[in-house]
This record gives C-alpha cells, sequence and structure tokens, in this order.
C-alpha cells in the first residue's frame, strides 16, 4: 500500500474552496438569529457533528446518493431551495425554521446541517475527491472546521460588537449573497437534472 503525504499546495487550495463554499463569516447573522431563538448554540457539538458528515460523505457521498436513487444534481438542487428559503427569512423578517424548545436541536439542523455542511459543501467535496488525495482534502476540512468552531464560540462578542442595527444591515446584505448563492446552485446543477434523465 503506497503511503500518501500531505501536499500543503493542495491542502491550501482545497481549504480555500471550502472556505469559499461554507462561507461561516456569510453565515453569522444566521447563527446570532438562531441562538436568540433557542439560547443557546452548542459550538464543539455543531463542529463535530459536521465534520463527521463532511468526512462521511467524502468517502461515501455518492455510494449512499445512488442507494436511495438520488444523483449529485438532486442533492445540490434540494440544498439550493433550502438555502433560498434561509436567505428569504434573513431578506424579509419571515420566520420559516422555526426555533425549537430544545436548544439542543438548533446545533445539529439548521445549524451543521444545511448551513456549515450543506449541499454546497458536500456537492464541492464530491467534486474534489475526483481531483485530490482524501488526506488533504480531511486536513483542508478540519482546518475550516476550527475557524467554524471559532465563530460559533465568539458568536455573542461578534453579536455585541456589531449591534443589533449592523446585525439587521449585515443579515440583509448576507442574504442577498445567499440567494445568490442558492440561485447559483440551481441554476449550476438543475441542467443535469435534465441530462441524467435524457
Amino acid at each position: 500500500m503506497e503511503f500518501k503525504v500531505l501536499d500543503f499546495k493542495e491542502i491550501i487550495t482545497i481549504t480555500m474552496v471550502l472556505f469559499a463554499v461554507i462561507d461561516i463569516p456569510g453565515s453569522i447573522p444566521i447563527i446570532i438569529d438562531l441562538r436568540q431563538k433557542v439560547g443557546h448554540i452548542q459550538s464543539g457539538k455543531a463542529t463535530i457533528i459536521s465534520g463527521v458528515i463532511m468526512i462521511n460523505f467524502l468517502f461515501l457521498g455518492e455510494q449512499i446518493l445512488h442507494l436511495i436513487g438520488i444523483d449529485v444534481n438532486s442533492f445540490a438542487v434540494a440544498g439550493s431551495f433550502i438555502i433560498f428559503f434561509l436567505a428569504l427569512e434573513m431578506i424579509l423578517g419571515i420566520h420559516i425554521f422555526r426555533g425549537s424548545d430544545t436548544p439542543v436541536t438548533a446545533s445539529v439542523v439548521p445549524l451543521a446541517f444545511p448551513l456549515i455542511a450543506g449541499a454546497g459543501s458536500l456537492s464541492t467535496i464530491l467534486a474534489l475527491r475526483a481531483e485530490y488525495e482524501a488526506i488533504n482534502i480531511i486536513t483542508a476540512i478540519a482546518v475550516n472546521l476550527i475557524f467554524v468552531y471559532f465563530v460559533l464560540k465568539t458568536s455573542v462578542y461578534i453579536e455585541k460588537w456589531i449591534g443589533k442595527s449592523g446585525i439587521d444591515v449585515v443579515r440583509k446584505i448576507f442574504g442577498v449573497v445567499l440567494l445568490a448563492i442558492a440561485v447559483k446552485l440551481f441554476a449550476t446543477n438543475i441542467p443535469g437534472l435534465f441530462l441524467s434523465k435524457g
């Protein structure tokens, strides 16, 4: 068996790609909003669960999707709808994702999935798997998760620093960004659904 060594150039590239797709800075308004709804977010649990989802999907994603009769394009399109509704909530101030009575739940849904380990990041991981070594992808995921944990843990201080009016402005701005991401994810993957049927 050939031992794969870490390739730092690959790790930097993958880290930057995943950082852009996960977009945890863009999720700060959502994180703050979720914490206000449920009272508490378990940063460590959300980070670990999202990491487990991403690493498992790296090795088993395509097989799992095929097993239940779903292709990557369908998965990404479904994810685009989730992101779309999150964006509408941020822009219009409506409440689609209701806060649960149990604070623990927000750490898993919608925080760990689909905000952190969402359709966009999972689809990206599948694409990266075809081009890069698994060990480098896992390392890049770990680097991103460290930053994710830091943002989740300091969301209280970020909220105080930005202020309520600042949060409202940032929420609407990033809501538009999320909306654009949802549209792009939908537009990129919807042709694949028709091609696979054709």
